[in-house]
């Protein structure tokens, strides 16, 4: 399966939809779009995964990494989802503890403010 991104600027924030599937094959455009986002000086990243069916380690390893990468600018990643599948990998990995978890953007642009 493909993978869809698409980014905008909402005042602060920088949003990324993405859809699709994030494994070992497309994450490296997932990284593309967050590398660029942050070096265009976006540090507040809200990544809407609720169209994504599938996300593998690798997948998460770039999350990962793009959340280092804005908190060393004193910035924040914030994660819309609101697939079980997808948020049950966030709890087995821990990782609902690392990253802000919401059910829209909405949600995570006022945990953000």
């Amino acid at each position: 399966m493909e993978l869809a991104l698409t980014s905008r600027t909402d005042g602060d924030f920088e949003i990324i939809e993405v859809g699709g599937e994030i494994d070992v094959y497309t994450a490296p455009r997932l990284r593309e779009t967050i590398v660029a986002a942050v070096d265009a000086g976006h540090t507040r990243l809200i990544v809407d995964v609720r169209k994504v069916g599938f996300l593998d380690s690798t997948g998460l390893g770039v999350l990962v990494g793009a959340l280092k990468r804005v908190r060393a600018d004193g910035g924040s990643l914030d994660i819309v989802c609101v697939q079980e599948r997808i948020l049950k990998i966030f709890q087995i990995t821990g990782l609902d503890k690392v990253f802000g978890l919401h059910a829209s953007v909405e949600d995570a642009r006022n945990a953000q403010t």
